[in-house]
């Protein structure tokens, strides 16, 4: 493609974010593509920025406006931001060195700091200096010594393996759903925000993905359910080999800033209906079973946090 951007930054959105996010999120520097995928019936912001493609989606709802974002993604790589969290503003720099040391990695996982919504002067402190990727030492996992950095306190690249899908259903969550899940330990990942893809692995994924979301016949799509978990676990069971290493975890200082919301300001979703599709596409991978029975427990409470809302005593987001 003639003109490729670098990176392609997509964020569904309903265009309340602040002029403050937009104003860092177009200071980020290098080749870099922003897609705001809007749904239907909502007012597009007017952004003067060439760099800037505005979507409105077919249908309301983050899977919809999220899926919409990645077909139109251009850029050789991606990642996916919600629109009020930031990313530093040398990323693509980090970026395109990574992949040139790297060809083969699927992902560069980005170094996240969680913040509170309410600090913000943490969220508006100066970014400090990204590590020079070219110059980090790569922190191996090893069978011995699987998990050798305590969360996030090592210096150089961390290798990041394929989420561990073969691992064997646990038939007790059958009798007791709140046992705690021990399969998800590690260094490996289930979302897909805030990590950098390979385009080309992505677009691959996106036609088996979208005829997984088709449950009922007429019923395409499922807006309540949560695109994030189910888009980064679907890629990994799409191209599953055991024990593989697909990328690595950029060090600190952070690159991502997560703004961190109260539960109860977060409108209500019901992530297991999206983990069902994958247990339903992928029913061989035992790790994806147990993902479903562990998360059945929240969905008695999802319906009173809905039911909540229709009452009105609980505040929208």
């Amino acid at each position: 493609m003639n003109n490729q951007p670098l990176l392609s930054i997509i964020t569904p959105t309903l265009g309340k974010f602040s002029d403050y996010w937009l104003e860092n999120l177009l200071k980020i520097e290098g080749s870099v593509q922003f897609v705001l995928v809007y749904p239907p019936n909502v007012k597009i912001k007017a952004i003067d920025d060439p760099r800037v493609t505005a979507i409105v989606s077919p249908y309301k709802g983050e899977m919809p406006q999220r899926f919409v974002g990645l077909l139109n993604a251009q850029g050789k790589y991606i990642l996916a931001l919600d629109d009020d969290d930031y990313v530093h503003p040398q990323v693509c720099s980090a970026v395109e060195k990574y992949f040139h040391r790297f060809p083969e990695s699927w992902v560069l996982r980005l170094q996240k700091l969680n913040i509170d919504m309410k600090d913000e002067v943490r969220i508006k402190q100066a970014w400090e200096e990204i590590p020079d990727v070219d110059q980090l030492e790569i922190c191996k996992k090893t069978p011995e010594n699987p998990y050798p950095y305590n969360q996030g306190n090592f210096q150089g690249l961390l290798e990041v393996p394929i989420a561990p899908l073969d691992k064997n259903f646990d038939w007790r969550y059958l009798f007791w759903p709140f046992i705690n899940r021990t399969d998800n330990n590690g260094y490996h990942f289930e979302n897909f925000n805030n990590i950098v893809w390979r385009n080309d692995i992505i677009q691959q994924a996106l036609p088996e993905l979208s005829q997984a979301t088709k449950v009922l016949g007429a019923v395409t799509w499922i807006p309540s359910s949560g695109f994030d978990r189910l888009s980064g676990l679907f890629v990994q069971a799409n191209l599953f080999e055991k024990d593989a290493i697909i990328g690595h975890w950029m060090p600190k200082p952070e690159q991502i800033r997560y703004i961190d919301k109260d539960p109860a300001l977060k409108p209500p979703r019901f992530h297991v209906i999206s983990d069902v599709l994958l247990v339903k596409h992928f029913p061989k991978y035992g790790y994806l079973w147990n993902l479903v029975f562990s998360k059945l427990y929240g969905v008695p409470r999802t319906v009173g946090k809905v039911m909540k809302l229709k009452l009105g005593k609980t505040p929208q987001k």
